[in-house]
């Protein structure tokens, strides 16, 4: 299923000979995040047809995900929504068996939030990228501040680490990575390539350094994964001794991880020619395979750290930020803010 205006830029997938009867093994379907694109795209394996089911929203520059039961929600330029699924079990409407409705909308100004999770009591916690810190929704102002790495002498507007990354782990923020440890206004680029860490929110003690732009680190089956996006390594975190063990390669620019039993799906990016990716390693190591860097997600096995599978995307998206699984849901759709739908969808509490 597909929701793109016929005048819409071309918007191509192309999958590699088994993910769709993979992904449809999985049960559920995988949700993408493209802030490059304004786009929020769902990835499914249809029932009915044995092809890949994508249905895609636009919104303006969604990026950090998070997903809780039947609510989804997704941080943009300057709010974060809240969706909730309004299908019950085992119900459909026009294919979908699942239709997320937005619900709640906070206004959290351009805080630049990256990850998103929630925590045990419910409430969303996020990466607070502008103000170098945790911060959690608030009802009565844009954020409220729960943690701040001890490198960063106070919350100001100035970006001074990068703090983009958060691991959730039994309800609560575990991790999180930066791409330096500057205490300086937008420090953290000149610590590109080699500057960045990973801190223990409880400890507040980095536990892992010398990455290069890590993000999306993720606690999995007892153990902490993390992107090295900088160098395009998959690979986890060894607590005991600080060493980052890398998995597998990536041909792109890592952002998103997230995993579907002994599956790793990571998305993929063709990095801009700018100031933030210049000089990185990536690049070095593409060129050394003759590769161009791809855009899409990848499927690492952890068994054995090969790609099982792969997702090409081509065309408007060039650049993902982040990849959420949908479990459950194999082929979900979302109401849009621009159509008449969202005037028609009502749903009661009973």
């Amino acid at each position: 299923m597909t929701s793109m205006p016929a005048s819409a830029p071309k918007l191509e997938l192309l999958t590699s000979r088994q993910f769709v009867s993979w992904l449809r093994e999985t049960g559920g379907s995988i949700a993408l995040s493209t802030y490059q694109s304004g786009k929020v795209l769902f990835v499914g394996a249809n029932a009915q047809t044995d092809k890949l089911s994508v249905f895609e929203r636009t919104l303006e520059r969604p990026m950090g995900m998070a997903v809780s039961g039947d609510r989804l929600a997704i941080a943009s330029l300057y709010q974060i929504y809240t969706f909730v699924d309004a299908l019950g079990n085992g119900e459909t409407a026009n294919g979908a068996d699942a239709v997320y409705v937005p619900q709640m909308s906070h206004f959290t100004g351009d805080l630049d939030v990256h990850d998103m999770g929630y925590a045990a009591d419910g409430k969303l916690v996020f990466a607070n990228t502008l103000f170098s810190c945790i911060g959690q929704i608030s009802e009565t102002h844009s954020f409220r501040p729960i943690w701040k790495p001890s490198f960063v002498s106070r919350l100001a507007a100035e970006d001074r680490c990068h703090l983009n990354g958060l691991a959730m782990k039994d309800g609560r923020p575990a991790f999180i990575t930066a791409v330096g440890k500057g205490d300086v206004a937008d420090s953290w680029r000149d610590a590109r390539v080699a500057g960045g860490v990973v801190v223990d929110v409880e400890t507040n003690a980095i536990v892992c350094s010398g990455l290069s732009m890590p993000h999306s680190p993720r606690w999995h089956h007892g153990q902490l994964y993390v992107l090295n996006s900088g160098r395009g390594e998959f690979g986890r975190v060894d607590l005991a001794s600080g060493a980052f063990e890398p998995i597998a390669f990536l041909p792109g620019y890592a952002r998103g991880l997230t995993f579907s039993g002994h599956y790793a799906v990571i998305g993929l990016s063709a990095p801009r020619s700018n100031r933030t990716f210049e000089g990185l390693p990536l690049q070095d190591r593409l060129d050394a395979q003759a590769m161009k860097p791809r855009c899409g997600l990848q499927v690492v096995d952890l068994r054995t750290g090969d790609v099982a599978h792969w997702l090409a995307i081509e065309g408007v998206v060039t650049e993902l930020y982040d990849v959420i699984a949908l479990p459950g849901r194999r082929s979900p759709s979302m109401i849009g803010f621009k159509s008449d739908e969202i005037r028609r969808v009502i749903s009661l509490e009973c």
